[in-house]
């Protein structure tokens, strides 16, 4: 066999027998193995992370169902590729030695622009092609909704242990070469760590040791050789992809949920991956509005001096302040109450329209306007002991609406006890009335 061809390649499977992983879409029930088993495929879209084997899949469901392949980069390909394969498509599909429609395969469709789509569609509505699609990013982003209702998405996982486990194993006693040489597997432990659910990693890596060791020793596989030949673990992170946003929600959501510990994890990655800290920084003054909001007024306030910081210190030290602001808000008091009183006002004025503003809260800047009674009756607040006195400022149709409901924290208990004993104190006839008009 010749040795130049990566293992990988020489590993590829032609049938679901051999295909590791992805049981949940192979597996007995798996509706992919079912539409082989019918021999009827529909265009579907893969949508999985690298190495899990999306290409591989594409290629043995055609040859399973006995179709014609033609395949397609989205990064080298434009209309005109498109056009010609599909054109080569049509023909095959009217050759009487055909038994199924062509599959037509595009890897990283998701580089496709709206003109690229759109020129997919008439053959996979008239059923010129069967389309099958791979990408690495969410399809309901990158796709075009007219594709995305003609084609099922299904979504491929990240090889777990014992599929990374298996894959060795079957590469250990299938392939010559690797059968040629004397293996001694000590430890997986990094080996899986490094492939990060990725099949191809995984066989990069042992093909690496493999080259690497002399023929006449044994081919050593534990953590320390495979630390020596790698020398680093590069992040698994894609700073415009899918794991971009999977990981900023996972920060998000452990601030949110008071865990300081996995922010601080998730923040790491984001740092090791290469994240811009202006992003992570803005996140985080969002953050201290929404989700912490009333509760803690000074998490905004920590969250925007991070940003402001950033900006001055750069990076590495600037992780140090991330880590800061992300740890003091995750241990703030929570509360999204300011959060829910805009989204309520702003469905409100969704459903009520433009309500006109009550003639003694406008603006009188004319005579014209004052006779009219704009600002007429207006109480000044500070006129009034305590600075306040009741007075209407809502519209009529909505009048006494509350869209501000105080969450249960110390700082908030505060703020809705003070207002009602403004209110209680006004009540008792304790203010004193001197109209100011504006």
């Amino acid at each position: 066999m010749n040795n130049n061809i990566p293992l990988a390649e020489r590993l590829r499977p032609d049938n679901l027998n051999d295909y590791i992983g992805q049981q949940h879409l192979v597996g007995p029930n798996g509706v992919i193995r079912k539409m082989v088993e019918v021999g009827n495929v529909n265009s579907f879209i893969l949508w999985g992370p690298p190495g899990v084997g999306k290409t591989t899949l594409a290629r043995i469901i055609a040859k399973s169902v006995k179709a014609h392949f033609f395949t397609l980069s989205a990064v080298t390909s434009g209309v005109k590729e498109v056009r010609e394969v599909i054109d080569k498509c049509a023909a095959a599909s009217a050759s009487m030695f055909s038994e199924n429609r062509p599959i037509l395969f595009i890897d990283e469709i998701h580089r496709f622009n709206k003109s690229q789509q759109d020129s997919l569609l008439g053959a996979v509505e008239k059923g010129t092609v069967t389309l099958i699609g791979a990408t690495t990013e969410n399809p309901s982003f990158e796709i075009i909704r007219p594709l995305l209702s003609r084609a099922q998405v299904y979504t491929l996982r990240s090889l777990d242990e014992q599929d990374l486990k298996d894959l060795l194993q079957r590469a250990l006693k299938t392939d010559p070469i690797l059968r040629s040489r004397n293996f001694d597997v000590q430890q997986l432990d990094a080996l899986f760590r490094f492939s990060g659910g990725d099949a191809r990693k995984l066989l990069n890596i042992i093909d690496l040791i493999e080259q690497s060791t002399p023929q006449s020793e044994i081919v050593i596989i534990n953590d320390e050789v495979i630390i020596d030949r790698l020398q680093e673990n590069p992040a698994a992170y894609d700073r415009n992809g899918e794991l971009h946003y999977d990981i900023i929600s996972a920060f998000i959501k452990s601030i949110r949920g008071s865990d300081p510990d996995a922010a601080v994890y998730w923040l790491a990655r984001m740092v090791a991956g290469g994240e811009d800290p202006m992003f992570i920084a803005r996140r985080l003054v969002i953050l201290a509005a929404e989700d912490i909001g009333l509760a803690n007024p000074n998490a905004l306030l920590l969250a925007n001096t991070t940003f402001d910081a950033l900006s001055k210190i750069g990076w590495p030290e600037g992780r140090i302040i991330l880590s800061e602001c992300a740890i003091y808000l995750a241990t703030s008091p929570k509360s999204n109450s300011a959060y829910l009183a805009i989204n309520s006002a702003l469905e409100e004025v969704k459903t009520s329209g433009n309500l006109t503003v009550p003639l003694h809260l406008r603006n009188a800047p004319t005579q014209l306007m004052k006779e009219m009674g704009y600002g007429k009756d207006y109480k000044y607040a500070h006129n009034f002991n305590n600075h306040y006195t009741t007075q209407q400022y809502l519209p009529d149709k909505i009048m006494g609406h509350n869209f501000w409901h105080p969450a249960d924290n110390p700082a908030e208990n505060r703020m809705y006890t003070y207002i009602h004993s403004l209110k209680n104190i006004d009540q008792n006839g304790n203010s004193s009335d001197k109209t100011y008009n504006s």
